[in-house]
């Protein structure tokens, strides 16, 4: 048999044979005719290929295999879209007469219309014997139509199984692009960005006008905060391409007063001096110090910013034997609808006046929680107003 190369029927092979109810459909179909070969096939304008075989005959089909259509009463079918059922073909007033028995030696023969939903036609599923068989022909012509539209069922199923596996992958492909995209740009961007610093410092150094010193303090303050954006996309690629963002754990017995640093940093930057703050932190920690202020920076500065300024912002951190507590609190209510979307990346209030920040923090908050083992949650509602809560279990270094 020379090898089937077609691709569009390889498919078509492929996908009957990803079908699992297909080979218990075959044998249902042999039991109630008492053929010995049964088959599903492809039929076109130009083919007759076996998709999958039941074979106890010795017909010597197997799937790729195929027949010269107009030897075939499935070409019939296929223009007609009707099925034929005779258990005897010697004796039958037309099949007696047909080619088709004669040419493949058949007495008993069945076959009917496989359709997709679409109405589509696929081909044919079909049983055959040398043999005359004893069967209700119109029995077995409506148990096989039904067995048919099953098939075709499990095509369409099949069809729409891989659009969406397709759809998904092309999805992947494009995040996973996306993705590697920004954590090349933010690392190519720390170089122009160092050079615009040493050259800033330089010139800090040297005697200007008033107006010098004005202009290189606005440049200083945008490299800090172009800085600042770079690591929140390298944070967000880090999180997002490999096992989390990474933290350096060490036994630290200042994260108190490096906590209440932070906060003082966040006043001064978001004009807010109404941070309430009650730390009691009594022993050493094992963590990331500089992760957790990165984590409290984005919470208090999230507060600042989206929370109400009438009302103070509140930090309590607690240490226990097992847990260690931080709570950032504010009046701000955050809305239901966007509860779900809160802890995503580049999640933003829709606002009418521009807001720095890509969207991240809270996002890099949640991975720093998550890289320390911890967990980051928030409540929200207009009676209580928002609470983030960060829970870390308390680690041991290895």
């Amino acid at each position: 048999m020379q090898k089937l190369t077609d691709p569009n029927l390889l498919d078509d092979i492929a996908e009957i044979g990803r079908i699992q109810a297909v080979p218990r459909i075959l044998e249902t179909v042999a039991h109630i005719t008492g053929s010995r070969f049964t088959a599903i096939a492809r039929v076109t304008q130009t083919t007759w290929t076996a998709c999958a075989t039941f074979d106890t005959l010795g017909f010597g089909l197997v799937p790729g295999g195929q027949l010269v259509l107009e030897t075939t009463i499935c070409d019939e079918i296929r223009q007609s879209a009707t099925s034929v059922v005779f258990a005897h073909a010697s004796v039958h007033p037309i099949y007696s007469q047909h080619h088709t028995p004669r040419i493949y030696g058949l007495e008993s023969y069945a076959s009917v219309p496989i359709h997709r939903p679409d109405g589509s036609f696929f081909g044919t599923l079909c049983a055959i014997d040398s043999a005359p068989a004893n069967f209700d022909v119109a029995h077995v012509q409506r148990s096989m139509e039904l067995l048919a539209d099953l098939v075709g069922s499990y095509l369409d199923k099949e069809d729409r199984l891989v659009r969406a596996e397709s759809a998904l992958s092309d999805a992947h492909r494009v995040a996973d692009l996306r993705d590697q995209f920004i954590a090349v740009l933010g690392h190519d961007l720390r170089s122009p960005l160092q050079a615009i610093s040493i050259a800033a410092d330089s010139l800090a150094c040297e005697a200007g006008t008033e107006r010098q010193q004005r202009m290189l303090a606005h440049i200083t303050s945008g490299v800090a905060r172009m800085d600042g954006l770079i690591n929140d996309v390298l944070d967000f690629a880090r999180g997002r391409l490999g096992g989390g963002i990474p933290i350096a754990l060490q036994l630290t017995s200042t994260l108190e007063e490096d906590l209440k640093r932070v906060v003082e940093e966040v006043a001064i930057a978001t004009g807010r001096q109404d941070i309430k703050v009650h730390i009691k932190i009594d022993d050493d920690v094992v963590c990331d110090p500089s992760r957790l202020a990165q984590l409290l920076a984005n919470l208090l500065t999230n507060a600042a910013v989206h929370g109400e300024r009438s009302s103070p912002i509140t930090l309590t951190v607690h240490s226990e034997p097992e847990m260690l507590t931080l709570d950032v609190h504010n009046e701000g209510h955050i809305p239901s609808a966007r509860l779900d979307a809160i802890f995503s990346p580049f999640s933003r209030e829709k606002s009418e006046r521009p807001r720095p920040g890509l969207g991240l923090g809270i996002y890099i908050a949640s991975e720093i929680a998550r890289s320390h083992g911890g967990t980051l949650e928030v409540e929200s509602s207009a009676a209580a107003g928002t609470l983030f809560t960060f829970k870390m279990p308390r680690l041991e270094l290895p």
